[in-house]
């Protein structure tokens, strides 16, 4: 019955956090498909360590770092990432059409270089403090300072000149 309940808990969590947890992925890499790649990977670690999270209540911050750190090691490993079919025998998917609903914001926030999106995101969408971010990112407390100053000043920038 344990089992039963462990699995009924995990289940009505991501029930609830599915639709959150997959706008963050996508908010990090900026593509629906490899931001359910990433939320796979974190929900499949997720529910090898839930009985120990969901007694310290951190599962939104666990998921959102192995999100993150998921897709640091896709981006630092280009060998481990797919690649087409054969040149000419399998040809490549259309480029996507614009959305319609895509706002400025996210257009521009997408233009950031990686590592200022993951700071902008991480500090000013989820509203994590600086601590927060660094710890989750891996990085120095004065280094999300200086990625959020400038990815907030290219955003600025890029949303009043249109």
């Amino acid at each position: 019955m344990r089992a039963a309940e462990r699995d009924a808990a995990f289940t009505a969590y991501v029930a609830a956090r599915q639709t959150y947890l997959r706008r963050i992925a996508y908010a990090v890499c900026g593509d629906w498909h490899q931001a359910d790649d990433l939320l796979q990977v974190a929900l499949t670690k997720l529910y090898v360590a839930w009985p120990r999270l969901r007694r310290q209540g951190a599962e939104d911050a666990y998921v959102r770092q192995i999100i993150v750190r998921s897709h640091i090691d896709e981006t630092r490993r280009p060998h481990r990432r797919e690649t087409p079919g054969l040149d000419g025998h399998d040809p490549s998917a259309r480029e996507p059409l614009p959305v319609e609903e895509r706002s400025a914001l996210f257009e521009a926030l997408q233009d950031l270089p990686v590592m200022q999106r993951k700071v902008v995101v991480l500090r000013h969408w989820l509203g994590l403090d600086v601590r927060e971010t660094a710890r989750e990112l891996g990085i120095a407390e004065g280094t999300v300072k200086s990625h959020s100053s400038r990815g907030l000043a290219t955003l600025e920038a890029a949303l009043t000149s249109r």
